[in-house]
């Protein structure tokens, strides 16, 4: 049997990471748990990050969720070094073998020819023209982007094709690329959400360790909004008992900063997230776990987590009314309307190749 205080990883060898463990897989016949035997005499070093190359066939990846605004979405990469204790796509890196704590964070997969097969797909005679979501898994501007640039590659053929496009990140290498997102706002073919979960920097740190600061996205915001890209303030996650008070001031800071549209999530915890993000609690704030856990539950039906389409954004429940009710008054005071305007898709155009006839007109 292996206790909860062999599946904790060491401190020093997790250090600037969000999981304090790395169970297996929940597909794995094997748990594999490190014992200090006392002949191990190094000082342990922080876990770095692994990068692995992956040449998937498709890129754009499709579903028919209800609550969703998308049908379609794009992920350059797989893992987040980000290391959010709270991410919701944790949980897919069991596909890959690999365990949702410490393994999200270090083992990531990077997909340099997203680009190219992103061409290919949507020079396909058949293909129909909607919007592409980019970040609603995994952060596209997350540190390795700064190395592979798939992001930047998979903008510019977007770009080239005049193709709709919206991005969600808490990272700041989207700078970089305002030249591509004012260029494709201003003929309405991008939108940027900026999630923000807290304004306090320590509690920032602590749950969203690689991710930069809360002054520093508000910053973005204004950067973005200077160059003519609509953006909108993501409060996601909200956590209950932790920063749900802090709805309010998050939205009014990005008002200030420039926000033409605002709105949140409620903090989920699919598959692992749920025993990961109690065991981040009774780590970094233990006087609050308790009180977190038990708001979580009811507005969740007494579970850690209701997937039911409609309410695993939002929550059901007397608190969870009240959350909405708060959301929709400071939303009418600030004027900030939930949707930025609707993308255009009657622009897309197969750009031409080397040799192919030139039309007249």
């Amino acid at each position: 049997m292996v206790s909860e205080l062999d599946k904790k990883i060491r401190a020093e060898e997790r250090r600037g990471r969000g999981a304090v463990s790395n169970c297996a897989g929940r597909f794995e016949p094997y748990e594999r748990v490190g014992i200090d035997d006392g002949w191990h005499q190094d000082m342990p070093r922080a876990r770095p990050t692994h990068v692995a190359i992956e040449n998937p066939r498709s890129v754009i990846t499709r579903n028919s969720s209800p609550d969703i605004a998308f049908d379609r979405s794009i992920n350059p990469y797989r893992g987040c070094e980000h290391g959010c204790i709270y991410c919701f796509a944790r949980p897919t890196h069991a596909y890959l073998g690999y365990s949702a704590g410490l393994d999200f964070e270090t083992r990531l997969i990077a997909r340099p020819n997203a680009p190219k097969r992103l061409e290919q797909e949507l020079s396909r005679p058949r293909y129909s023209v909607a919007p592409i979501a980019i970040g609603t898994n995994t952060d596209p501007y997350q540190p390795i982007e700064a190395r592979y640039r798939v992001m930047r590659g998979v903008l510019e053929v977007l770009s080239r094709f005049r193709h709709p496009v919206t991005i969600v990140t808490k990272g700041t290498l989207i700078e970089r690329d305002i030249d591509l997102l004012a260029e494709m706002a201003q003929a309405g073919l991008a939108h940027v959400g900026i999630s923000i979960t807290t304004l306090d920097a320590d509690i920032s740190r602590r749950m969203e360790p690689r991710v930069p600061s809360p002054k520093r996205r508000m910053q973005m915001i204004e950067r973005l909004a200077a160059a003519g890209i609509p953006v909108r303030v993501m409060v996601a996650p909200v956590v209950p008992g932790l920063t749900d008070h802090e709805l309010e001031a998050i939205m009014c800071a990005a008002k200030d900063a420039g926000a033409n549209a605002a709105d949140y999530i409620l903090l989920r915890l699919p598959g692992e997230v749920a025993e990961l993000f109690q065991d981040w609690l009774l780590e970094h704030v233990p006087d609050r776990a308790a009180r977190v856990m038990g708001r979580m539950r009811e507005m969740r039906g007494g579970d850690d987590y209701d997937a039911s389409f409609g309410a695993r954004m939002v929550g059901q429940g007397e608190f969870a009314d009240l959350l909405r009710h708060r959301f929709a008054i400071v939303r009418k005071r600030l004027d900030l309307p939930r949707d930025l305007p609707k993308l255009r898709s009657d622009l897309f155009a197969v750009p031409p190749k080397a040799g192919d006839q030139l039309s007249l007109f």
